[in-house]
């Protein structure tokens, strides 16, 4: 099995001079911010992309590479939905293969219960055209046939896909370049130009460059570039493990969450197997700042995290990261060109032992190679994706909460357009930053 190229020592491939000028920057070289850059150049804009490692290293490459619209918050969902058609487009268009399969993806229940909360998802999304529905336990037992679990149903959408995000991020990069874009990798943004309190550019370790309008898609580091720059978003990270087997027979061609053990079938022949529900997080100062905000989401699953009060060394909300740096010090994102978390090794271990067990037909379960990310979060469990009125010229599209790689082409087209001007196509109200401060009701997203 070939490594994959999860970007820690890939070479760099957008080794472009820093352009003096672009209509746009978009800082962040994830799904989003690729995507962004995508449909701006496409639209005739001139954007630049200012990666500080390498395209799609962190989570954009390392997440479970569901195209996944089931289960998405109501004001998500229309938006996911504009992303699965905009997918099947690319795989078209960009002339390379992204390992894009519509295959179904399906949320196993063990109890009523789960039943229950899978139907009152489906009430609420009623009427928004999404092919989702609930599967019987006969159902089930046809499509997993060879499955230990005595399932009491499903939720499947059949028109739901899988993607292979090593690979297809950076593809999209490349088709992005063609159309037009600039990006430049192991050029980490400093910080903010600021004339007047308008945005005129942006601060790199390469140099200046002039642009009237930013977009932060930083993923985990998106708080931390922010706050330099006076705005506060209550975003934290957590880390998630991701093992993938060798070759296996195939036992479901899409891929499926349940009892806390997810898999999907990959292009190699093997599975992607992650733990449903369970992360680790690193207790740092953000963490105390935005505790308050996180209570809701703690509380409706108070053991699905194991904390730890010490972050690795230059993590984005390490006790040690700077908080201040001027544009002509080494910032934080250059101390770090690629966050690449440990993988948790009991957590593999146990998957593996799981996945054998509950497909005994497999055989042996082998490793490939297991790896773990970074999820940026937000206290709703929905993305921040607005214009800052406090800076003119800067737009923010982040914490998308582990849902990013599916839906990143179609924020990526939103954000297009937001930026130029232009009509979004769907109401944004749901990502406002100032839901956090405005004295709204936090909404949590859906738990399924």
């Amino acid at each position: 099995m070939t490594a994959f190229p999860l970007g820690l020592h890939r070479p760099v491939e957008h080794a472009a001079p820093l352009p003096a000028h672009a209509d746009v920057v978009v800082i962040g070289g994830g799904v989003i911010g690729v995507m962004t850059a995508y449909y701006m150049a496409v639209a005739g804009l001139r954007p630049v992309l200012l990666e500080k490692g390498r395209v799609a290293a962190e989570q954009s490459s390392r997440n479970w590479g569901w195209v996944r619209q089931q289960g998405r918050d109501p004001g998500e969902l229309p938006i996911m939905m504009e992303a699965n058609r905009l997918w099947a487009r690319l795989a078209a268009e960009v002339g390379e293969d992204l390992g894009l399969v519509q295959c179904g993806l399906t949320y196993l229940a063990k109890t009523e219960a789960e039943m229950t909360g899978f139907q009152g998802w489906l009430d609420e999304v009623a009427g928004s055209g999404v092919d989702s529905r609930l599967m019987s336990a006969g159902e089930v037992k046809a499509m997993l046939p060879d499955g230990q679990t005595a399932w009491a149903g499903a939720l499947h959408t059949a028109s739901d896909m899988r993607a292979e995000p090593w690979i297809a991020v950076p593809a999209l990069a490349r088709a992005a370049v063609r159309k037009g874009a600039v990006i430049v990798e192991n050029c980490a943004a400093r910080t903010l130009d600021l004339q007047g309190g308008a945005v005129a550019g942006v601060m790199t370790e390469q140099g200046h460059i002039s642009a009237s309008r930013v977009v932060v898609a930083g993923g985990a580091w998106s708080s931390l570039f922010l706050r330099r720059h006076g705005v506060s978003i209550p975003q934290l990270s957590v880390k998630a493990t991701v093992v993938a087997t060798k070759a296996l027979p195939e036992i479901h061609a899409g891929g499926a969450d349940g009892d806390g053990l997810a898999f999907r079938r990959r292009k190699d022949g093997g599975y992607s197997l992650a733990a449903g529900g369970f992360h680790e997080f690193y207790i740092g100062p953000d963490a105390f700042r935005a505790f308050a905000r996180f209570l809701p989401q703690l509380w409706r699953d108070p053991w699905g995290r194991r904390y730890s009060p010490l972050s690795p060394k230059h993590y984005p909300d390490a006790w040690g990261t700077a908080r201040r740096w001027s544009e002509t010090d080494e910032s934080p994102f250059e101390k770090m060109r690629v966050l690449n978390p440990a993988p948790n090794r009991p957590k593999v271990a146990e998957l593996l032992a799981r996945f054998a067990r509950e497909y005994p037909v497999l055989g042996a379960v082998e490793e490939g190679q297991s790896w773990a990310g970074m999820i940026d979060t937000m206290p709703d469990d929905v993305p921040v994706v607005d214009e800052i009125a406090a800076i003119p010229g800067l737009a923010v599209c982040t914490g998308m909460c582990g849902h990013g790689f599916g839906i990143g082409p179609g924020f990526g087209r939103v954000m297009a357009s937001l930026v130029a001007g232009d009509d979004p196509g769907h109401d944004l109200t749901r990502f406002r930053l100032g839901r956090f401060t405005d004295g709204s009701k936090l909404v949590l997203g859906p738990e399924i």
